[in-house]
């Protein structure tokens, strides 16, 4: 198949473009190189430099393409809300253009980078309540190390579980916000194209080419990069906040068959891109720091606004509509992932 990637020099857009060239399709690579995720002196010869913002050099791109897979996005965390302008006009406003631009082209088949972020907190049960919603974190108990969320209906304490895909959209960061934004502005066009789309809600993503020194970086980054200095890993809260911490590779796995397998036509499919297999926060940075032969993380409690207690996916949905597994184990990836080449410092605008 013919396949546009946006993004396709980024840290997950590389190895989605890698792996499809390798299977045997036409990629179309598209990037604008933004220096907060590439560092300033970036540069990639196979890649088209452009924006998925420019109405114009989409319509030159995309007739003939099969499928368009949209990994250009602003990721991560951010600073504070000032960067809500630069998020917004990047993911959804760009997100906007490129749906035009496919219908105008009669390209009716979207695989969109999406994430967990969307979830806010994951899926919690309360022993007498059952499946309950904990509201925001009241700062007054991060203060005082009180890290689990509460039942909102006694205040007992909650049993986290896997999250599903029809869990409630709960998005609370900016970044989250866009993302959410986007998977609704694509199944809006779906449902007006007749077009199909899968929402690959990708877990915590880990692995070679990760950009560093930045604060768009993943936690898996910020470690790794702490390491490199001969600092401990700083760890925030108690350590014990569980996340699915999934290696790029089987994200470009998920995208390749997303790529070759259609889904229902005029809807929006979400599916959980994650490992399978949960660890704290507190073991991805020990796991990481004893491979580096590094110093011992330093659990520092506290939490950004925002940040969320425990994520954990379920992969049910990734495997029965995708066939899709993770291949690679995590003491095996974080064991790679000590010695793997890293992006250069990026450039914080």
């Amino acid at each position: 198949m013919r396949v546009l990637i946006t993004g396709a020099a980024g840290f997950i857009g590389s190895h989605v473009a890698d792996l499809l060239d390798e299977r045997g399709h036409e990629t179309l690579k598209l990037d604008n190189l933004l220096p907060k995720a590439h560092g300033p002196q970036a540069t990639a010869p196979d890649v088209r430099i452009g924006d998925v913002r420019d109405a114009r050099l989409l319509d030159d791109l995309l007739p003939g393409v099969d499928v368009v897979c949209h990994q250009a996005a602003v990721v991560g965390h951010g600073l504070d809300p000032s960067d809500a302008p630069d998020y917004t006009l990047h993911n959804d406003y760009g997100t906007a253009v490129l749906l035009a631009a496919m219908y105008r082209a009669g390209v009716r088949r979207l695989v969109l980078a999406s994430s967990m972020v969307v979830y806010g907190e994951g899926r919690y049960v309360c022993q007498d309540h059952g499946v309950v919603r904990p509201g925001p974190r009241r700062q007054s108990d991060v203060d005082k190390g009180r890290f689990e969320p509460p039942c909102p209906a006694c205040g007992a304490a909650l049993a986290p579980k896997l999250v599903a895909e029809d869990a409630p959209i709960d998005p609370r960061s900016t970044y989250a916000a866009t993302k959410a934004a986007q998977e609704h502005l694509a199944s809006a066009w779906a449902r007006q194209t007749g077009g199909n789309v899968w929402a690959l809600r990708y877990h915590n993503v880990y692995g070679p080419r990760m950009p560093r020194d930045t604060p768009y970086a993943g936690v898996a980054s910020l470690f790794r990069s702490a390491l490199q200095r001969g600092e401990p890993p700083t760890v925030l809260e108690d350590g014990h906040q569980r996340r699915d911490f999934v290696h790029v590779t089987d994200v470009a796995l998920a995208n390749a068959l997303a790529v070759e397998t259609e889904p229902t036509p005029g809807l929006l499919t979400p599916i959980n891109v994650c490992s399978g297999d949960p660890h704290t926060v507190g073991e991805l940075a020990t796991e990481l720091a004893t491979a580096c032969a590094g110093p011992t993380p330093k659990v520092v409690g506290g939490a950004r606004p925002g940040d969320v207690r425990h994520v954990v996916a379920d992969p049910a949905r990734a495997r029965t509509l995708l066939g899709f597994e993770a291949q690679t184990g995590f003491t095996e990836g974080i064991a790679e992932f000590a010695t793997a080449p890293l992006r250069a410092p990026a450039a914080v605008t």
